[in-house]
């Protein structure tokens, strides 16, 4: 059994009952950084044998894991943060268990992308979760261009060096759109700031910003749902 669990994104105590268990029985658990997973398992006093697998793993790590399952070890999978394979790595390994037909399971749990939408004030009833932009602005321009006509809300992760950049790319392409800035998702210094993307943009332009980002963007022609000032 392969068990996909998701992990808090900030709050420890997001972490599920269910998600403890298996992280308690497994054989093993696969992470990112055994130095980050290691201080989540010592908090709730688990001891499992962790076994780093990242981007730049060699095949043989995954072959490896995949031998592993088919002789009936139970390993668990888990990101830094949220759900794994979410702008994660990990979906060579889980594509090749379910094509050889090895059980994967997936827990429910904390993801920052929905969190922050549902934050937003932003219409939740269609939306299209787009990752992260690329790091050099043409690129990232593009890549904007060619969302631009979707309804659904947009959703996007971007690092907290790019925002104020990201935003005024978005301004530009999008035109003036309501939108949403959320940091620090579950943390003791979680913020949403609402507004326009030329507030934000102007707000974001020269301000020393810290933590994960999530940008929530209103799509194409939608409805307008508030008045864009209002920040908690």
């Amino acid at each position: 059994m392969l068990s996909i669990v998701p992990t808090p994104i900030g709050n420890l105590k997001d972490i599920t009952l269910r998600a403890l268990e298996v992280l308690k029985t497994a054989d093993g658990v696969i992470c990112e950084d055994t130095r980050h997973t290691g201080r989540l398992l010592k908090h709730f006093e688990i001891e499992r044998a962790m076994i780093s697998f990242h981007d730049h793993s060699p095949a043989s790590r995954r072959e490896e894991l995949l031998v592993r399952l088919e002789k009936g070890e139970h390993l668990a999978l888990v990101s830094d943060a949220g759900m794994p394979l979410v702008s994660d790595p990990g979906f060579d390994l889980v594509n090749e268990a379910i094509r050889r037909g090895l059980p994967v399971q997936v827990l429910p749990g904390a993801q920052a992308a929905v969190t922050a939408l549902v934050a937003s004030g932003l219409a939740v009833d269609a939306f299209v979760f787009l990752g992260f932009l690329p790091q050099k602005g043409g690129k990232r321009r593009t890549e904007l261009e060619r969302v631009a006509a979707y309804e659904e809300t947009l959703i996007f992760y971007e690092s907290p060096y790019r925002t104020g950049a990201a935003l005024a790319d978005m301004l530009e392409v999008f035109g003036d759109r309501e939108a949403a800035v959320a940091r620090e998702l579950t943390k003791k210094f979680e913020e949403v700031t609402r507004g326009t993307l030329k507030e934000l943009a102007a707000a974001f332009q020269d301000r020393k910003v810290l933590g994960e980002i999530v940008i929530v963007v209103a799509g194409h022609d939608r409805k307008k749902l508030f008045s864009g000032r209002e920040s908690q």
